[in-house]
């Protein structure tokens, strides 16, 4: 691993001061629902994004406010570890972690956040740990390491969490890495059925495992339904040229 001052400086304990003070991680988680909102159609396309977007969006709450200080500051660093630079040679100027591939950064990110919850620093924080743990192993292709994140996120999460959606999309990518279409398909179904705000990503999620899993029938079905079931939604157009890939 490259370090400059800054990753020494993560390796110690982190001060009151620090835990506390505005950063980035607060910057973002300001205006993160906002950007999601704005953005639906893109939420989703790439493994981990949303997981990892709306997990910083909720650090403030769930960690830099966490009941035990402790907790928070390792919290801030699994977030300082997703946030990191990628890079092989070091890179002037820069005030974030650096790390030589992206492996490296995710194998941080989920020893931070695994950290996090083998302390029991408060609920909101292993929670919180867990989805950044789950979209580090999803990234590193670790399926069942993933799984096992996600899920204890929705054991403990309470019905109503905003974070719900990033957790049952984190399920279904795990399931479609293993192979396990069909496992895929239920949960992105469970997805939009307990988020509606995001059925209609969920659907076009499921269409598209259900054509990799060989029923394109049941894929044109869904997407035919599409305009009907999700009328206000930003991604009819793409649902439409889904469909008109699919052909008759």
């Amino acid at each position: 691993m490259i370090r400059d001052a800054r990753q020494t400086k993560a390796a110690g304990d982190l001060s009151r001061k620090q835990i506390k003070a505005p950063d980035r991680f607060q910057v973002f988680a300001a205006g993160a629902a906002e950007w999601l909102a704005a953005r639906r159609a893109l939420a989703a396309v790439t493994a981990g994004v949303l997981v990892l977007a709306v997990a910083s969006a909720a650090a403030v709450h769930a960690g830099m406010r966490s009941s035990r200080e402790r907790a928070g500051g390792l919290l801030y660093r699994a977030l300082d570890a997703a946030d990191g630079e990628v890079s092989p040679v070091p890179i002037p100027g820069v005030d974030r972690q650096i790390f030589a591939t992206d492996e490296e950064r995710q194998r941080a990110v989920a020893e931070a956040a695994g950290a996090v919850r083998a302390r029991g620093g408060g609920k909101s924080a292993a929670r919180t740990a867990a989805l950044l743990s789950g979209s580090a192993r999803l990234r590193l292709g670790e399926w069942d390491l993933a799984l096992a994140d996600f899920r204890s996120f929705l054991v403990e999460a309470p019905p109503d969490d905003p974070l719900r959606f990033a957790a049952l999309d984190g399920v279904a990518r795990a399931q479609e890495g293993k192979g396990d279409l069909e496992a895929a398909a239920a949960a992105f179904e469970q997805a939009g059925r307990e988020v509606p705000s995001y059925a209609d990503r969920a659907a076009l999620e499921r269409a598209r495992v259900l054509v990799r899993a060989g029923k394109a029938g049941e894929a044109r079905k869904l997407l035919e339904a599409f305009p009907q079931d999700h009328k206000d939604s930003p991604l009819r157009p793409e649902a439409q040229q889904r469909l008109a890939r699919l052909g008759t």
